[in-house]
């Protein structure tokens, strides 16, 4: 069971407190303080890891808590700090603040790791108070609380194509005919009641990540049916396939009604590019005809007879290579930027000072 979602309470560790503690020696009779530091709480990371799928132990247990640090001991010894935590999430989590809705962090690589809440600072043992009127302080501070918060998790699945479409429109065993995948596949709607990945195999060992999702209905970002929970599966995906069978009486509402209810849940879904696919040709009817839409590509395959399903995955894989060179682009772009304003920033600082 896929469970992609959790509220989690992360408590990072107390300082140790520092302590308050005098020299004593058989001949130093003057020993002065020597109360050592507390140490520093343990902080409270977490780490994507590409071996996980799921966020189910979070469901069993929601509080997580770092090791406090040691008080401080004489001889100005400090205290040991506590062990940081590393909480391990599947690669793909969206890590945000539950009660400002602030995004921490977004896991989208393995091994990634960012520190969620900083342990608390040690106290200071009185060998810090010692001044020339006070020679035997008998202070020393308490450490410094650690930081708590409670976060919300959620899993967005990397993916390179989102299968998109109505119940019944052919996902499932599309998948299952591209990849070694094996969902659930029934003549009646709502038989994928959870996202599935599967790996697909292109020309010269290349593959591609596909995810098919639960069909999803008109009104489904309204909250109707079960697509619009699951739909964030898809924001991450380079492409979109929406899939229409050929059965269907009006292909081209039923495309625009796709789009429509993909646009009410995240209007940047619109800016992916876009394959439409008709499924199913091998039940055609007589009087069909492919539809003309304008800007995006259609092809038709028979999961069944296999029928275009090797030149779906080569459209497939053209499109992925042009969305990473779009992106490979715009991030160069990005850098060379930053670079000018940054040097930009650097000679009018210069000029600034020769004027002065």
């Amino acid at each position: 069971m896929l469970i992609d979602s959790a509220k989690i309470t992360i408590k990072a560790g107390d300082g140790g407190d520092g302590v308050i503690g005098f020299r004593r020696e058989k001949y130093v009779p003057k020993g002065g303080p020597d109360g050592g530091d507390g140490g520093k709480g343990g902080d409270i990371y977490v780490q994507a890891d590409r071996n996980l799928t799921t966020l189910m132990d979070f469901r069993y247990k929601q509080y997580y808590k770092a090791e406090s640090g040691r008080k401080g001991q004489g001889s100005r010894k400090t205290g040991l700090s506590g062990d940081d935590f590393i909480l391990k999430v599947p690669v793909g989590t969206l890590i945000k603040d539950f009660e400002t809705d602030e995004v921490l962090c977004d896991l989208i690589h393995d091994g990634e790791k960012v520190c969620l809440a900083k342990g608390g600072k040690g106290g200071l043992g009185n060998q810090h108070f010692a001044t020339p009127s006070n020679r035997a302080p008998r202070h020393a501070t308490k450490g410094e609380v650690g930081e708590e918060k409670t976060i919300q998790l959620e899993l967005k699945m990397l993916a390179d194509v989102g299968l998109v479409g109505f119940p019944n429109a052919g996902k499932s065993t599309l998948i299952s005919k591209l990849s070694a995948a094996r969902p659930k596949i029934a003549d009646y709607p709502f038989t994928t009641l959870e996202p599935n990945l599967g790996i697909v195999h292109h020309k010269d060992y290349q593959t591609f990540v596909i995810a098919d999702i639960p069909g999803i209905i008109e009104g489904a970002s309204e909250g109707k049916g079960l697509g619009i929970k699951f739909l964030k599966h898809i924001e991450r995906t380079k492409i979109l396939a929406l899939l229409i069978p050929a059965t269907t009486e009006k292909i081209k509402n039923e495309y625009e009604t796709l789009l429509n209810e993909l646009e009410h849940y995240n209007p940047q879904m619109l800016e992916k590019p876009r394959v439409l696919v008709i499924t199913k040709i091998d039940s055609k009817p007589q009087k069909f005809k492919v539809p003309k839409i304008k800007g995006v590509k259609i092809h038709s395959i028979s999961s069944i007879t296999g029928e275009g399903l090797d030149d779906l995955i080569d459209i497939f894989w053209q499109q992925i290579q042009i969305k990473k060179s779009k992106e490979e682009q715009e991030s160069l772009s990005y850098v060379s930027e930053t670079r000018e304003d940054a040097f930009e920033l650097s000679l009018n600082q210069s000029n600034f000072k020769k004027k002065i």
